[in-house]
């Protein structure tokens, strides 16, 4: 089944909507799923997911690599989630694309309705995920664009609001992949394998790379609605650039809902349920959401390192044995992540519902 060319209905700015005194019901969750909303001076310093200085991995002292190495391993066990920080990236460059891209939000609706997108590529400025008619949304808008393969990259397709922006969200780009190539070996070698394999698995230097700018409007109420339903993220792995002045994240950890604090100038890395597979949930995928703001609005950036969108992915036959056999089957990710695409983001079910499939076959 492939997408459909057009959206269901007419497609409605969030933004639009932010100075209103109630939201529509068409953004009001049903009970169990609606958030409390938690102002910044209530966010917990103690319950954090963890912050893993990378310096550790580029120097000459094998302790405190071994030790990085370390942290890094628990991290994806326990939580899925991580943060990191000295990670390559400068700080103003990542100052800089999050400007780009506030501005460009900023600019006035018509310009930016140029660039709105259709669910069959999602490329583009958009405000929904999913195609079903009817369908709850979320209190957010966004922009997806392809990074790589080079042959997805279409910078026409990128803004050319503000007029220097492409080049900037091109130099970020790079720099991320860079850091997702070295985050994946080490995620290789924790795993026992060698540390080229999952960059191997994702199909070597032909990897895919996209960039999802997050628009998050402010919310007359933020405690019926999401900026963005409870999700695990269908590809390899996220590299996020979030809000460092307006908290929204939030990670599921042993049923509770804990709101991630960002570190000053640090990524927040997590596991893709394509991960998930090739390490036959050694790593697991974690569920996350976003609240919103009464009075703020909040930008993120979500960078999507992929598999090869025609490569099947597979549990690794290394992490295979008698006593945990392959609980997945080979699927490509342009199948995988139609899911998504279709239904819009619904909790781990997807991941789970192949599992259960392989195991009852």
């Amino acid at each position: 089944m492939n997408c459909p060319q057009d959206w269901p209905e007419p497609i409605v700015r969030v933004q639009s909507l932010s100075d209103s005194s109630v939201i529509p019901d068409r953004y009001i969750k049903p009970p169990p799923d609606r958030p409390t909303y938690i102002s910044s001076s209530d966010i917990s310093d103690h319950a954090n997911i963890p912050v893993i200085d990378l310096q550790g991995l580029s120097g000459e002292d094998d302790r405190l690599r071994a030790a990085t190495l370390s942290q890094i391993s628990e991290a994806c066990r326990e939580w899925g989630f991580f943060q990191v920080v000295n990670h390559g990236v400068s700080p103003e460059l990542m100052d800089k694309t999050q400007q780009v891209w506030r501005d460009f939000f900023h600019f006035p609706m018509e310009l930016k309705q140029v660039y709105a997108n259709s669910p069959k590529t999602y490329e583009g400025y958009g405000s929904r995920l999913g195609v079903e008619r009817g369908a709850i949304l979320d209190w957010s808008d966004y922009y997806f664009l392809h990074y790589l393969p080079s042959c997805l990259k279409d910078y026409n397709k990128w803004p050319a609001l503000p007029d220097y922006g492409r080049e900037v969200i091109d130099e970020y780009g790079k720099e991320v992949v860079k850091l997702g190539g070295r985050i994946l070996k080490v995620l290789s070698l924790n795993l026992g394998l060698g540390e080229d394999f999952l960059q191997n698995a994702f199909g070597g230097q032909e990897i895919g790379a996209c960039l999802r700018t997050n628009f998050y409007p402010k919310c007359p109420q933020p405690d019926l609605t999401l900026g963005l339903s409870s999700h695990s993220d269908p590809g390899g792995m996220t590299i996020l650039l979030a809000d460092q002045q307006v908290p929204g994240l939030q990670v599921r950890k042993d049923d509770t809902w804990i709101t991630v604090k960002p570190a000053p100038h640090a990524f927040i890395v997590n596991i893709g349920d394509q991960i998930q597979v090739l390490s036959n949930a050694t790593y697991k995928s974690v569920e996350h959401r976003v609240i919103v703001n009464p009075a703020k609005e909040r930008l993120s950036l979500a960078f999507f390192y992929n598999p090869k969108s025609d490569l099947p992915i597979e549990p690794a036959k290394e992490l295979v044995t008698p006593d945990k056999p392959a609980l997945y089957s080979p699927m490509t990710f342009n199948e995988y992540r139609l899911f998504i695409r279709l239904n819009g983001p619904r909790g781990k079910s997807q991941v789970e519902g192949l599992k259960s499939q392989q195991n009852t076959s």
